[in-house]
């Protein structure tokens, strides 16, 4: 369970507005095709990144000239971060390779690869930076000889692809913001970020970079369009109009999940025995049949009041539950409602919740199609459920138990099918976007969330404020 999300704060100064979502499956990619480098013995590229899975080949960047001349920026199959410039035609490579291993799918981080091949010293040449201080312990080091051009890295001539590799796998799935690309200066990560008072690594605002350099671009992912050009997705915001066109990416793909508000998502390393597959950015959740064990988000709540909505896009039998959790699971049948303070409304004509395995009357069922929201009250400790809108049992809660008795110390949002033959898909909306379109558009009182039905309530014949699970959000109720 993630303790230590970025970007924990009322403001930071700067907010970053949008990410970008990657999907392998989708094959979503960015593509560019450079001319000659300013100088491509001296760059620096400067992304942040929130991975969506773990334990497979994710490539941020790669530049293929052919199989023998490649440039790439990549997670590797064990989580390390790769940095690769195979040019055999020069008779020379690089090659980093970190001892560190990147898994966790709640937090943002921010890399920065900084090369210089004129310098004296091999380890100066290429630096890599994460979250502000550089990566010094690495599983293979390999630097470019003293003034090698590296012009694959440097995005000179070929196809250059952000998201993709040109082989068959490796393709990105994840969360992408404030990508630079600085073309003839090896910088430092305080050109991009800073430390603020409580230690914590944030981006800094860019406005007064200095965007010279033939191929330098900005990527902020702020436009929804499917054109190469300033109205793009791939819109290259630095002033030097090196767009990229875009492939499979559209307006659902931006993201208001950033490094400096961080959401909750689905959480694959709570994923106790592989039951889920999640896709997406971890929004798109798929409940195998037969028994199974209840996942949970990132982000698990003991004060205030929070708010999300899925869609059921499939279902099989009508075994679907949707709810939330506070139980650690320690069997394969451990499933939403089973425990103590565990909660899950069925989809099936009984019209009840399940807790502690006993089925309570309440709601009405639902199906394909439906959006379920789900509002959790620790003021009051109290649930709601809603249908399309409208609230459910008449807006009197469900009494659940306080956070701070609970197994976890916690409660998370889940959903899940519990069913021999059946099986299930939700997609979630936590307020950063989602996988399917929002045809109204509802934020909370902070101005935080795009929902398709409003967080407020009046429940047990109170207005209740309800409000988006981030990082903003967390800094002020949680």
């Amino acid at each position: 369970m993630a303790t230590i999300y970025g970007a924990n704060t009322l403001s930071s100064g700067y907010d970053v507005a949008n990410s970008l979502r990657f999907e392998d499956g989708s094959t979503d990619y960015l593509q560019r095709t450079f001319g000659t480098s300013s100088n491509s013995k001296k760059f620096t590229w400067s992304f942040w990144f929130k991975r969506s899975r773990i334990g497979t080949s994710e490539y941020i960047f790669e530049n293929v000239g052919s199989h023998t001349l490649q440039g790439s920026i990549l997670f590797d199959s064990s989580d390390r971060l790769q940095l690769f410039e195979d040019n055999l035609g020069a008779g020379s490579n690089t090659y980093l390779i970190t001892n560190r291993k990147f898994r966790d799918v709640a937090a943002w981080y921010h890399i920065v690869i900084a090369v210089d091949s004129t310098q004296a010293t091999d380890t100066n040449r290429a630096k890599i930076y994460v979250n502000g201080v550089q990566e010094t312990s690495f599983a293979t080091s390999t630097y470019p000889s003293q003034d090698h051009a590296l012009p694959y890295i440097s995005g000179s001539g070929d196809p250059c692809n952000i998201g993709k590799y040109d082989n068959t796998n490796g393709n990105l799935s994840g969360y992408l913001c404030e990508m630079v690309f600085k073309d003839g200066a090896q910088l430092d990560p305080t050109s991009f970020g800073e430390f603020n008072s409580n230690d914590v690594w944030i981006p800094k605002d860019l406005s007064d970079f200095d965007f010279s350099g033939t191929n330098t671009f900005f990527l902020e992912f702020k436009q929804t369009g499917t054109s190469q050009n300033s109205s793009g997705i791939g819109a290259d915001t630095s002033g030097r109009d090196n767009h990229f066109t875009v492939n499979n990416l559209t307006a659902v793909d931006q993201s208001t999940d950033t490094c400096t508000n961080n959401y909750n998502t689905m959480n694959p390393l709570e994923n106790y025995y592989g039951a889920q597959t999640y896709t997406e950015g971890n929004l798109k959740s798929v409940s195998p049949s037969g028994n199974a064990a209840a996942p949970i988000g990132t982000i698990g709540v003991s004060n205030g009041r929070w708010y999300a909505e899925a869609k059921l896009t499939n279902q099989s039998s009508n075994q679907t539950l949707i709810g939330i959790s506070s139980n650690y699971a320690t069997q394969t049948d451990f499933h939403l409602g089973r425990g103590a303070t565990s909660y899950g409304m069925y989809s099936n004509g009984g019209a009840y919740y399940v807790n502690n395995g006993s089925a309570n009357a309440y709601g009405t069922s639902y199906t394909t199609n439906d959006i379920i929201g789900i509002y959790i009250d620790l003021t009051s400790n109290k649930l709601y459920f809603s249908k399309n809108g409208t609230l459910l049992n008449s807006g009197t809660g469900i009494s659940i138990t306080a956070a701070a008795s609970t197994e976890a110390g916690a409660y998370f949002f889940s959903g899940m099918q519990w069913d021999n033959s059946g099986t299930c898909t939700w997609e979630w909306n936590f307020g950063s976007g989602t996988t399917y379109s929002i045809s109204s558009g509802n934020s909370d009182d902070n101005g935080y969330g795009n929902f398709e039905y409003s967080p407020n309530i009046t429940g047990d014949s109170t207005a209740k404020s309800f409000y988006a699970l981030n990082t903003k959000n967390l800094a002020q109720f949680g």
